[in-house]
């Protein structure tokens, strides 16, 4: 009830002021300066730094070979019958969504099971999926190091998710396994406009 100092109209116009108000900073928040990933966003993270395996190819890899580019990095073993070749196949699916971005874009599958999967198959396996697609292969040392790294088991019975770094080489997304090629491919796009060294 409006007393004889606010009245009535004075009271509804410093409502109306205070909803405008509440509701400028609920926009401004829902606003921040970091994209709007599907994926969960774990930039800032302290581990994941870097990989130093060999590839189907026979050259030494590390991420510095690839930036400028969005990386995707999987962690799986070939005669994997269900989750390795769905998320492969997803993967690749994205990177043909994207169009001309793709040139931005490197798929990079790790294997755990070096004693199996020799250079020449997982040649043939990741180019099943997408052709510009490298298969990475350490020694038993290496591929536990490389796992421990990015805090999963380094054995045939894994649920590990997908492990994307933006053109700078940090570690930004953490991708689940059974992700829509869609989504990879919107998140994806968002790394290539952000500019990540303009933020703190």
């Amino acid at each position: 009830m409006a007393n004889r100092y606010f009245p009535r109209s004075l009271i509804a116009a410093l409502a109306a002021l205070a909803i405008v108000t509440v509701a400028s900073f609920a926009l401004a928040a829902r606003r921040p300066d970091k994209p709007a990933f599907d994926a969960t966003d774990v930039t800032g993270v302290v581990w994941g730094p870097d990989f130093h395996l060999s590839g189907h190819d026979g050259k030494p890899y590390e991420l510095a070979n690839f930036r400028g580019k969005v990386v995707a990095l999987y962690f799986g073993y070939t005669r994997c019958p269900d989750v390795c070749p769905t998320t492969m196949a997803a993967l690749g699916e994205a990177r043909r969504l994207l169009g001309s971005d793709a040139a931005r874009v490197q798929g990079l599958f790790v294997t755990v099971d070096p004693l199996h999967d020799k250079p020449a198959l997982l040649a043939r396996y990741v180019a099943s999926f997408d052709e510009s697609f490298i298969g990475l292969y350490g020694d038993a040392q290496a591929t536990k190091r490389t796992a421990r790294e990015f805090m999963i088991e380094a054995g045939r019975e894994h649920s590990a998710p997908v492990f994307v770094f933006d053109p700078n080489g940090r570690l930004r997304l953490i991708l689940r396994p059974n992700v829509a090629p869609q989504s990879i491919a919107h998140d994806v796009r968002l790394l290539l406009a952000d500019r990540p060294n303009a933020r703190s």
